[in-house]
């Protein structure tokens, strides 16, 4: 409980300041559950400059809340992470996705949410893209990480449309929601125990 006593401090201090964007910067889109915790680890990871909340799968009809809580729209709830690939790479991001953001062993699942749009789903934006989550898993599988096969979804992105306002940098502001202290902040503590030299408070 210290450790996310001390990880609270620091989202106070500094979650809430903007991260600017670098002139050389890419983006990655992941699905692993409620946006709002994946949106928190990737926003504590060096060289991130950006991370919103939203939805991909979809078409633009249905890319809001309501819908996609019915469970039929195609959309899964995902982040859009712009980074520095002088920084942080996109094979390190894909690290803290399997690693640290969900467990890419539940199946239309994260957690205690149920569905497809909770689904684990890593979006590929180029050939290259699609060639390191293939590696990312194919090494996930290899060094066996997870008792269970991993059930990531690996599909083209297509387009990423963000989420409502208040779905934005949502644990920063409701740290002391129960579901925000017992699913995600242990998210954030296990990012700084697994890779401090990638934390950023």
């Amino acid at each position: 409980m210290a450790r996310l006593r001390s990880i609270t401090r620091a989202l106070v201090l500094g979650a809430l300041l903007p991260i600017a964007a670098g002139a050389q910067s890419q983006t990655a889109v992941f699905s692993g559950g409620c946006f709002w915790g994946v949106d928190a680890v990737f926003k504590h990871v060096k060289g991130v400059t950006r991370v919103v909340s939203g939805y991909t799968g979809g078409d633009t009809s249905t890319a809001h809340y309501e819908a996609v809580g019915e469970e039929n729209t195609g959309h899964a709830e995902s982040v859009e992470v712009t980074f520095d690939p002088s920084k942080v790479t996109y094979a390190t991001l894909l690290k803290v996705f399997f690693r640290v953001a969900h467990d890419p062993t539940e199946l239309n699942r994260q957690g205690p949410d149920e569905g497809p749009s909770y689904r684990s789903a890593a979006w590929y934006a180029n050939p290259e893209q699609h060639k390191e989550i293939t590696a990312a898993i194919a090494e996930l599988t290899k060094e066996k990480v997870y008792r269970n096969p991993i059930v990531t979804q690996v599909a083209p992105l297509k387009k990423f449309y963000p989420a409502e306002d208040y779905h934005q940098n949502y644990l920063a502001l409701h740290m002391t929601q129960p579901y925000i202290v017992y699913n995600d902040l242990p998210k954030l503590a296990n990012l700084k125990a697994k890779y401090p030299d990638l934390y950023r408070p």
